[in-house]
């Protein structure tokens, strides 16, 4: 769709401080207003483009000529940009009666107005390929008239488009800046609400765990209380019987229950709770990977499943303990889903120094992945658990949390199963001595 109106358009891209492409800015520069200012001379100013099709003119009549033939492929290619959509083009004949230099000229021209002859001035607009043309009718005194008409015609020139140079860069560095300030605006607010979607997932996936391993904590808790209560009727009868040094002893297994369920229910609390997202403390990934054990060692006494260690201690990283708790729990989890089928269940866990990273792996012995599934493994919703047992955010929530912890979480398989692989960044300020346990 046009307008109709003759104008010249601008154009400029807007990036941001990374060079990246965001947007562009355009601006039409209307030719009428142009013309009209032109018209309040006697002489006739002409603007031609680079196939010398004449498109501004400050008299009726002038405008849409064309100063030389136009080819066969002109015609083509006007009529596919629509350049001069519907408007017929016209040779306008003219004859050259004398020459002055390269850009000046006196001619006899067919104009508007029937034949006349013209002091023609022409001045080549190179950074855009157009031309600027001065028709000025000759007086008496030609050669004071032809110097005077070269002088007012530079100086006219240069001041009109200096003039329009000018207002065109400040509206355009003025739109610029406007359109910067709202994409940034823009931007911030998009960032800070995704940033605040992604922590309530990751909130939501902790919670969700916590609740599917919540029937084996409850079971954790009430076996110890079950036990106190014998050991209280114990000590009871013991008390009773004046046995004072027997009942201490049998204090002690009251203590240690007592100190596990405090343990276990006050790491319940600390997983729970919802932290920070870019958050980067000094941590012991080790500590870590006996966490994540502690709340998941019920189903693996359930389960019966063998668990193998090879931890190398101490694994200083940079993150959050508690995020990164949540991946690793996410990935034992797993694999013990995966393994659910198998007679015999093999769970190792392996944490080693490579070169500069601390890389961490989870292997089971399951049935693995298949081939088609793996490049779709990170994708959020993706799963291939029966419906019921899982959306599909786990993974894609753990593969959020240690790109945000500046590492990678990859999955592969091998000979018996699969194999997950999360890698940090060493800490390098830390210092100390490593074991492996």
């Amino acid at each position: 769709m046009t307008s109709g109106i003759p104008g010249y358009f601008l154009s400029s891209a807007v990036t941001n401080d990374d060079g990246q492409f965001l947007g562009a800015m355009v601006v039409k520069l209307e030719f009428p207003e142009l013309e009209r200012e032109w018209r309040q001379g006697n002489d006739t100013l002409l603007v031609s483009d680079a196939r010398e099709i004449i498109f501004i003119a400050n008299q009726p009549g002038w405008r849409y000529r064309h100063l030389k033939p136009l080819s066969d492929s002109d015609h083509v290619e006007l009529k596919t940009t629509r350049q001069y959509d519907k408007q017929p083009l016209t040779p306008l004949e003219y004859q050259s009666l004398r020459h002055f230099d390269d850009n000046s000229e006196l001619a006899r021209v067919n104009g508007p107005d029937g034949n006349a002859d013209y002091l023609w001035e022409s001045l080549p607009l190179a950074a855009e390929g157009w031309t600027l043309h001065l028709l000025r009718r000759p007086q008496v005194a030609f050669e004071d008239s032809r110097n005077a008409a070269l002088a007012a015609a530079g100086l006219w020139l240069t001041l009109v488009f200096l003039l329009l140079f000018l207002n065109q860069r400040w509206r355009l560095a003025k739109l610029r800046q406007r359109s910067r300030e709202e994409l940034e605006q823009l931007v911030e607010e998009r960032t800070r609400d995704l940033r605040t979607a992604q922590d309530g997932l990751v909130q939501s996936a902790k919670l969700a765990a916590l609740g599917q391993m919540s029937a084996a904590l409850a079971h954790e808790i009430n076996q110890p209380l079950t036990a106190q209560r014998m050991q209280l009727a114990t000590l009871r009868l013991l008390l009773d019987h004046g046995r004072v040094d027997d009942a201490y002893k049998a204090l002690k297994p009251v203590d240690e229950m007592l100190t596990r369920m405090a343990a276990l229910t006050g790491h319940l609390k600390t997983f729970a709770r919802k932290s920070p997202s870019g958050l980067r403390e000094r941590l012991d990934l080790t500590a870590v990977v006996d966490q994540s054990l502690q709340l998941l060692d019920t189903r693996l006494r359930d389960e019966q499943v063998s668990t193998v260690l090879h931890l190398t201690r101490p694994a200083w990283v940079r993150g959050d303990a508690i995020r990164l708790e949540q991946v690793l729990i996410n990935l034992l989890r797993n694999a013990l889903d995966a393994m659910q089928d198998k007679p015999c269940r093999r769970l190792e866990v392996r944490l080693q120094a490579d070169e500069q990273l601390w890389r961490l792996s989870v292997i089971d012995n399951g049935s693995g992945i298949a081939e088609e599934n793996l490049p779709k493994l990170f994708d959020p919703f993706f799963t291939t658990k029966p419906v019921g047992d899982g959306l599909g955010i786990g993974l894609a929530v753990s593969f959020a949390i240690v790109h945000e912890s500046g590492g990678r979480l990859t999955a592969d398989n091998h000979a018996n199963g699969a194999v997950f692989t999360l890698t940090l960044p060493i800490d390098l300020e830390a210092h100390g001595s490593c074991s492996t346990q």
